[in-house]
């Protein structure tokens, strides 16, 4: 399993290739510091601009997920 440090840069390079900077995005430092398994990832806080840009993200994502998958041109050559 990737370190909690490491899933944090992951989440900020996802965010940032969809224009989304959480800029308190951290490793919670409490239980970072702890003995659990599992440290909490802190999003933090954001101003109104990016929750709006996040929101915008979200539901394009939901919306992508919900639309069925386009059936092939009737042209199409058969799969092999």
């Amino acid at each position: 399993m990737r370190s909690s440090e490491e899933i944090v840069a992951s989440l900020r390079e996802a965010f940032g290739a969809v224009g989304v900077v959480l800029p308190s995005l951290c490793v919670d430092p409490v239980t970072g510091a702890g003995k659990e398994p599992y440290a909490l990832v802190q999003l933090g806080r954001c101003n109104v601009r990016t929750a709006e840009r996040l929101v915008a993200v979200l539901r394009d994502a939901a919306e992508v997920r919900r639309r069925p998958l386009a059936a092939p041109p009737a042209d199409a050559p058969a799969p092999r």
